[in-house]
């Protein structure tokens, strides 16, 4: 898996603008990785969504074993039942179902997508049930490998913001709005040097 091209320079302009976050790219190796499975990546966003990252694991293991391999057609062929004994809510197992058609019938264009900027991608992927901006933002931030992608929805995000900067929890919107100004055009990498401080396990989707 390539490193995003624009990873190291990302990392040098954060040094200079934010001693903590300075310290926090020192201190932890590895880099951003992209599965480059559309399908796969929207899925894992899907099964993630409102949950605990070991939650979402443990949910994520029954289905990828149940599933064989995370394809539409294989997903759109198990039962309602199958796909509830993984841990699946009835809301989830409809998104995941409504995901896989799109997929098949080609209503979903990753191809088109590309040629999006950050906003037009997001409001693209929110026309599908089942897929809001927190999500959207997953599959830009780790399929896509956008390198501005800042989800502040995202309660990992906003835990690490609030322990490292010494914030209230949650932070405060127009701190929030500071951080995405000061970190900008590389928010990505910000985000994922966050979440690296708060958990062992690297985050991916």
């Amino acid at each position: 898996m390539t490193k995003p091209k624009y990873w190291e320079q990302g990392k040098k302009y954060l040094v200079k603008k934010d001693k903590i976050l300075g310290k926090l790219i020192k201190k932890y190796p590895g880099y951003l990785k992209s599965r480059k499975d559309p399908f796969f990546s929207l899925c894992k966003s899907i099964v993630g969504q409102q949950i605990s990252v070991q939650a979402a694991n443990s949910v994520w293991k029954k289905f990828e074993a149940k599933s064989k391999k995370i394809k539409p057609e294989n997903v759109l062929k198990l039962s309602s039942r199958q796909l509830s004994s993984c841990g699946l809510s009835r809301q989830k197992i409809l998104y995941l179902k409504i995901l896989a058609k799109k997929f098949k019938t080609k209503e979903i264009n990753i191809s088109k997508l590309k040629k999006m900027d950050d906003h037009e991608a997001i409001n693209h992927l929110t026309t599908v049930k089942g897929i809001g901006k927190w999500t959207a933002e997953m599959f830009l931030f780790f399929n896509q490998l956008r390198p501005d992608i800042f989800p502040v929805q995202d309660i990992g995000l906003l835990r690490a913001i609030s322990i490292n900067y010494k914030t209230s929890y949650p932070p405060k919107k127009n701190q929030l709005n500071r951080f995405q100004k000061k970190w900008s055009p590389y928010c990505t990498v910000a985000t994922w040097y966050l979440w690296r401080s708060i958990d062992p396990v690297v985050v991916s989707y």
